[in-house]
């Protein structure tokens, strides 16, 4: 991601730090993402204890499994066509045109902030959008909190699967305001559903049940 302007907006400086953490735990487990895990740590040591704890066991499978085992979990867990795909409007919209103007929001809020992605990056991508959050705390929490049902999505699917990576989705939402009624609908209608398709665009109505899992900040 590259700025035209690259200092920070003000904003909670542990919010900020968290969400720094969080998008680069959500990368690829590259050599240098390895190599910066003690300088992640000292970080995470930082933070409140309802956001640094998820965020522990994380660097732990990080720092004690074979890099090419880590790589091999990473690309199985945030494979894009599972629940717990990492682009958020995917969740709303799927494979559907609709998706496309989705991507348009995120890339206008970017723009209106002086961010430029690069060619490899894509807007919606949780880490781009924790990268951005954390430079640019109004617009990027507002992006956060409009996609707040599909994060929630992506850390229950992330759970269920038993993925290394569901502490950063939990440090996430702690990060998070408390879900209100209409987002338990959406996040139920997404588990019971899944994203639409071109022939089902509409969206989702919410079950009847709500799961007794889904709750507020952590």
């Amino acid at each position: 991601m590259s700025r035209r302007t690259a200092r920070p907006e003000p904003g909670d400086a542990q919010q900020i730090a968290a969400w720094q953490v969080q998008s680069l735990l959500l990368g690829y487990p590259d050599e240098a993402l390895l190599d910066s895990l003690p300088i992640l740590a000292r970080a995470v040591s930082t933070l409140p204890e309802a956001v640094g704890a998820p965020l522990h066991p994380v660097l732990s499978y990080l720092d004690t499994t074979q890099p090419h085992t880590a790589a091999a979990e990473y690309v199985g867990a945030f494979d894009h066509g599972k629940r717990f795909s990492p682009y958020l409007t995917w969740f709303l919209y799927g494979d559907t045109r609709k998706r496309g103007m989705a991507l348009l929001r995120f890339e206008q809020v970017y723009r209106s902030a002086g961010v430029v992605l690069g060619d490899d990056e894509l807007s919606d991508h949780l880490a781009v959008v924790l990268e951005f959050a954390s430079a640019h705390p109004v617009p990027g929490q507002r992006l956060l909190d409009e996609h707040r049902a599909g994060i929630e999505v992506m850390r229950l699917a992330l759970r269920e699967a038993g993925s290394p990576w569901t502490g950063v989705l939990d440090s996430v939402s702690a990060t998070l305001p408390a879900l209100q009624g209409a987002e338990r609908e959406a996040i139920a209608a997404l588990l019971a559903a899944g994203p639409p398709d071109e022939d089902d665009p509409e969206p989702f109505a919410p079950p009847t049940d709500m799961p007794d899992f889904i709750g507020g900040r952590r």
